[in-house]
């Protein structure tokens, strides 16, 4: 089975980025979320990249796992950035409202301007 989620190596240490490419899993959206409680652990603040290559939706119940949870719940805290490209035009809405109301600075960037997107979370792929 291929993976839907892809970690990007970045060069800076406290940017954190994925690149979504299909139908993500449970498995994947743990591997994730115990990703960045770990980064939570290490650092005040990160930012967070995620490219939407193509998106398919998740598995029932991706998220239903207390590893993505308590990430979701400490990214209000955490999360300096919070940055995605080509995410569905349903996601784009809901990012950018999210945005007004907690303190996360939310954008989201189309794809063509995917080098505008790294430019704003202050890190290249390495």
């Amino acid at each position: 089975m291929p993976h839907a989620v892809r970690q990007i190596s970045t060069t800076s240490p406290t940017v954190y980025a994925f690149e979504i490419d299909g139908k993500v899993s449970a498995a994947e959206m743990k591997a994730m979320g115990e990703t960045m409680n770990e980064a939570f652990d290490r650092h005040q603040e990160v930012n967070m990249l995620l490219i939407f290559r193509r998106f398919e939706g998740s598995e029932m119940g991706a998220s239903m796992n207390w590893d993505a949870m308590t990430s979701q719940v400490r990214s209000v805290a955490k999360v300096g950035r919070y940055v995605t490209v080509g995410a569905p035009d349903s996601a784009k809405a809901m990012i950018e409202a999210m945005g007004k109301i907690i303190p996360v600075e939310a954008k989201t960037f189309d794809m063509h301007e995917l080098d505008l997107a790294w430019s704003y979370v202050g890190a290249r792929p390495a």
